[in-house]
């Protein structure tokens, strides 16, 4: 009966045919009151141990695959890899954007980076032109070592008559005969308003340009000289200033200043010059003496830093102006101090305008005239 279980299931099949004669020796008295002999039990019992195996091989099986099923389920399956189609991603272009990282609100840069300009110049750029100033009629540059003063200018005690450019020297006048003065006359006191241009200086016709001592006018002319025919050889306005000593050098004080700390300069470069400053003072009658410091700054060209006169005399004149006569031309000496005096004779009390008249008649490098120390004294003796 093994055997023929073995063929079966082998180990298994004693199991259940040993379970099978368990059960089968529960029947054999229940089969042989039934009058069933040896054999037929023998039959029967081999008949029921081979329905009882076959029971528990199926079942066996069933069992196999339930468990197999239940693996099968537990597993996840996982799907195959989906092909992806591979698109070309296209970059942005890179402009000119500096990447800046900010900590604690303080920008840092990488060491390496280097920003690149924003507007780069043309490999084959082109320089721009110069540019070149149109020149004025006459140019009037500031006479040399001579700045501008700063200094707050007096209010003058009286209003000066305000002058205007002419088109045309004043017609001279026949002087009279100069009267008698001793050899060592007796002055008395300066008569001029402001006689050394300490006394402070305003902007005539509030022309900045035009520096005026107070109490002085200035009067000058425009047009032809009547000396030649080029086109240089015209009047043109000059320039004054009330000057200084601080704003002279050192070395240049006892050349220019004469009395107090200040000096009036007029002067015009690269220009012809006809000119008149001017006063009104009330006289007595008696017998006076006009007096003027110049030294005229008559410059031609230079040598270095070395100024080379005026080599042509008539470059430079001067004459008095009292009440309307004019005492005629004199020719200074250039690049020196020049005093020089005029008498006349006031025969009743008048009021009167008198001065100087200047001329340089050629369109030289500086036309320049430096006054200081002027008087007007009556004869006591």
């Amino acid at each position: 009966m093994l055997n023929l279980c073995d063929k079966f299931t082998g180990i298994e099949c004693k199991c259940v045919v040993w379970r099978g004669w368990e059960s089968w020796g529960g029947r054999i008295g229940y089969l042989s009151g039934r009058g069933y002999n040896s054999f037929e039990m023998l039959l029967l019992k081999e008949s029921f141990c081979m329905k009882s195996n076959k029971r528990m091989c199926v079942r066996l099986v069933l069992l196999i695959g339930l468990v197999l099923l239940a693996l099968a389920g537990c597993q996840t399956e996982t799907p195959p890899p989906t092909e992806v189609a591979e698109i070309p991603t296209m970059l942005p272009a890179v402009t000119d954007v500096a990447v800046v990282v900010e900590e604690t609100a303080v920008p840092v840069i990488p060491v390496t980076w280097t920003p690149e300009p924003t507007m780069p110049s043309p490999a084959t750029s082109t320089p721009f032109p110069t540019i070149t100033l149109a020149p004025t009629d006459t140019p009037e540059p500031i006479p040399t070592n001579t700045p501008v003063p700063t200094e707050t200018p007096i209010p003058p005690t009286n209003t000066p008559i305000p002058a205007t450019a002419t088109s045309a020297a004043p017609p001279p006048t026949q002087p009279p005969a100069n009267p008698t003065v001793p050899p060592n006359p007796v002055l008395g006191g300066n008569l001029l308003p402001n006689p050394s241009f300490e006394e402070g200086w305003y902007n005539q016709s509030n022309i900045p340009e035009l520096q005026l001592p107070n109490n002085w006018v200035f009067e000058w002319d425009e047009g032809p000289t009547g000396f030649g025919g080029e086109p240089w050889d015209v009047y043109v306005r000059p320039e004054t200033r009330v000057l200084p000593a601080s704003m002279l050098p050192p070395a240049e004080h006892p050349l220019y200043i004469y009395d107090g700390q200040y000096t009036t300069k007029m002067f015009k470069g690269s220009g012809a010059i006809s000119f008149r400053v001017l006063t009104d003072v009330t006289l007595d009658p008696g017998t006076y003496v006009f007096e003027i410091n110049a030294f005229p700054d008559l410059v031609e060209g230079y040598s270095g830093n070395q100024k080379v006169w005026a080599h042509d005399p008539y470059s430079g004149e001067i004459q008095f102006m009292i009440d309307g006569v004019y005492y005629g031309w004199v020719l200074p000496t250039f690049g020196q101090r020049n005093t020089l005096q005029q008498s006349f004779t006031v025969q009743a009390t008048k009021t009167l305008r008198l001065g100087i008249w200047v001329r340089g008649r050629y369109a030289i490098a500086n036309n320049g005239w430096f006054f200081d120390a002027w008087s007007l004294r009556r004869v006591e003796n």
